[in-house]
């Protein structure tokens, strides 16, 4: 097989069909792909994206950098929408940072797109940031109030004006200063001159892992499958409360001050991350079969001739509740892989249009038939109930659902797109409620302890504040979805 680098010339950008990758669900905010010391950098990071897409649909961006000239590309849509091969010859350099972006709180704009790129001191910094800054709106205020100007609506500048203060002492002590003052969820991806950094916060709610290229080089990485992508080695994951720093010296790593207790998000699991990537030592597709398998242990009494997911975010749950319940596991609804971001819109008759054109029905899989629907979440339940209302119209005898984790009842300020109560309908409606609102037969959660369990960790360190409301981090005096963009 030829070398990486011979591979990566014959390969095209731009190309292909749009994914339709986005979903009704909960939004992640967004993803982080770096690398050290590659001649096409740039080139390994458009993949690396490619492969973190599902962290972010809203927009893409490459920074590069020789170690003297800097090129930055960035724009709103998906990754093979902002970047063609013209664009990614000009992002010269053996690094280069990306990032893909979904906006948890405020408005959508080109100037929040990451990463956010600035000149300090004759220094370029680029920053890439996943995750939510609890007490935001207080730092932005002290800091603007000692003179600082911002470029963004979003958190993450923060961030930035908080590093530069303590630049002279070098990136890595800068950052020893400027972090600990930063609080809640942070996975951060950097470019200082020379040096790549990657960072997580003490709590680590967020992923971020380091590769190894077969040509030596280093890889950043919000998760293991972009790592999978351009076939570099999986090291190890960044540690929470870690800083490492990647230059021609090597890795450096230096740990913030105080230690936390670690917070991993449990949705990560349940959700967001891809099914083919380890994250916090653990693959996601495993635990999310062991929590189907789980719904089954909790819920043994139900009748019915097959169980069926939504694709594609109840597949692997459906697996695991398939075959511990010896149901058959059938794909009732089939998925339009091919759902462009934007279409010619339906006239008004064409109800429930939107959630129509990315999931049909098998009408001979599912007429007379009773089906249970394996689920990963029910966060507003729109959805849902248009998708069950398909389902009888498609002859179902009965429709029952089972959700592969608790009831959403408490907001998130961490990084996932519900941050008030108004917008989950288990915090404003009981589950016989819902199970109306939906128009289900029956309907099931699993329980926390049966989540916890699936895990398969050893000690559980999960943050589960948007099921019990116990916040590790609580939001400061002034924190509001519409006040600082969240990254």
């Amino acid at each position: 097989m030829p070398p990486l680098t011979d591979r990566l010339r014959s390969m095209s950008f731009g190309a292909g069909v749009k994914n339709g990758l986005g979903s009704s669900g909960p939004k992640e905010a967004c993803g982080v792909f770096g690398v050290w010391g590659h001649p096409e950098a740039a080139k390994l990071t458009y993949f690396g994206l490619y492969a973190l897409q599902h962290r972010g649909q809203e927009s893409a961006g490459i920074v590069a950098t020789d170690g003297r000239r800097v090129a930055e590309h960035r724009q709103m849509g998906l990754v093979p929408e902002v970047f063609n091969d013209r664009i990614v010859e000009a992002l010269q350099g053996h690094i280069a940072l990306g990032h893909v972006r979904y906006s948890t709180t405020g408005s959508s704009l080109l100037k929040n797109a990451q990463p956010f790129l600035v000149n300090f001191a004759g220094q370029a910094i680029a920053l890439g940031h996943n995750g939510n800054l609890t007490n935001s709106v207080r730092l932005r205020k002290e800091l603007e109030a000692q003179g600082s100007i911002f470029q963004t609506t979003m958190d993450s500048e923060i961030i930035v004006h908080l590093l530069v203060r303590h630049l002279k002492d070098g990136p890595g002590q800068a950052l020893i200063e400027a972090l600990p003052q930063a609080k809640g969820a942070f996975s951060l991806g950097l470019l200082v001159k020379d040096t790549l950094i990657g960072a997580r916060d003490p709590h680590g709610f967020r992923p971020l892992c380091l590769g190894r290229l077969a040509e030596g080089g280093w890889v950043l990485s919000s998760e293991t499958c972009a790592l999978d992508l351009i076939e570099a080695q999986y090291v190890r994951d960044v540690e929470p409360g870690e800083i490492v720093l990647i230059n021609e010296h090597g890795l450096t790593s230096l740990k913030m001050e105080p230690p936390e207790p670690h917070t991993f998000c449990i949705f990560e699991y349940i959700y967001f991350a891809r099914p083919d990537s380890n994250i916090f030592g653990h693959n996601v597709y495993q635990v999310r079969k062991r929590m189907g398998e789980r719904l089954a242990r909790e819920y043994p009494d139900i009748k019915a001739d097959l169980t069926m997911p939504f694709p594609d975010s109840g597949n692997y749950a459906g697996i695991g509740y398939g075959r511990a319940s010896g149901l058959p596991l059938e794909m009732g609804m089939i998925r339009n892989h091919y759902v462009g971001r934007t279409f010619i819109q339906p006239s008004q008759s064409m109800r429930d249009f939107g959630v129509r054109v990315k999931l049909n029905p098998v009408r001979e899989v599912i007429r007379d038939r009773r089906v249970v629907i394996v689920e990963d979440s029910i966060i507003r339940g729109t959805t849902s109930r248009t998708r069950v209302k398909a389902l009888r119209e498609a002859g179902a005898r009965e429709v029952h659902m089972l959700v592969s984790c608790p009831p959403h009842r408490f907001p998130c300020y961490y990084g996932i797109d519900f941050s008030s109560k108004g917008e989950l309908i288990a915090a404003n409606y009981s589950v016989e409620e819902v199970r109306r609102f939906l128009g289900l037969d029956s309907l099931g959660y699993l329980s926390l302890e049966g989540m916890v369990a699936a895990t398969d960790f050893e000690r559980p360190e999960f943050c589960l504040a948007c099921f019990n409301g116990e916040h590790p981090v609580p939001p400061e005096e002034g924190y509001s979805k519409f006040g600082l963009e969240a990254c």
